[in-house]
């Protein structure tokens, strides 16, 4: 029997997750959380043998505590889950310590077999994140702009780069206008630009995000 923790902020989708797992008979839910915290705080009390994570969790996302999950249970295997495009995370997620990478579209067809590939001991690599590990290998002119950025600068950067404002991504995250604004500074200065229209060109240009 697989046992699974899974760690959603919407009780619907985490609803949709236990639908979707108890087709099989062979696997079973033993804890949801529905922040990074609750996520933490379970992965060191409880016994699991897969945690499936979302990547965009309010605060704290499943990006921030992907190496506080290897430290809490290192025998435990993680799946990402995300609502975003394999070009954002999926490389630096699998980097960080996760296993499989899918995308919540296609998570009802793929969420099965990427527990049980992971539970066996291999990564779950879509066609998709193939291309991307294949494309990133293959880079022979060194790292590009963005893959300098921390965890949670690239976070900013991804919803700076999708047009939303300070103000939005602070709601978004849970966090300042001030700290959004401290970040977006640091951005900037890792990345040689000074404008938020010069973040939405490059993201655009990198298929960073679905415009």
């Amino acid at each position: 029997m697989i046992r699974l923790l899974i760690a959603d902020d919407h009780a619907i989708v985490r609803q949709g997750l236990k639908q979707i797992v108890s087709e099989s008979s062979e696997m079973v839910v033993v804890g949801e959380a529905g922040n990074a915290e609750e996520a933490l705080a379970l992965a060191r009390t409880i016994n699991y043998d897969v945690a499936i994570i979302d990547v965009s969790m309010p605060g704290r996302g499943g990006l921030d505590i992907l190496k506080d999950l290897k430290t809490a249970r290192p025998t435990a295997k993680i799946v990402i889950l995300s609502m975003h495009p394999e070009e954002q995370y999926a490389i630096r997620c699998l980097r960080d310590g996760a296993s499989a990478y899918i995308t919540k579209t296609n998570a009802t067809e793929e969420l099965v077999q990427a527990i049980n590939a992971v539970a066996s001991g291999r990564r779950y690599i879509t066609p998709a994140v193939a291309e991307k590990l294949a494309s990133y290998i293959e880079q022979d002119t060194g790292q590009l702009p963005h893959e300098s950025l921390s965890d949670r600068e690239l976070q900013v950067f991804l919803l700076l780069g999708s047009g939303k404002t300070v103000t939005d991504v602070a709601r978004e995250l849970s966090l300042s206008v001030k700290t959004v604004s401290t970040y977006r500074t640091r951005i900037m200065g890792k990345m040689h630009m000074s404008s938020n229209s010069l973040l939405m060109r490059y993201a655009i240009q990198h298929k960073l995000v679905e415009m």
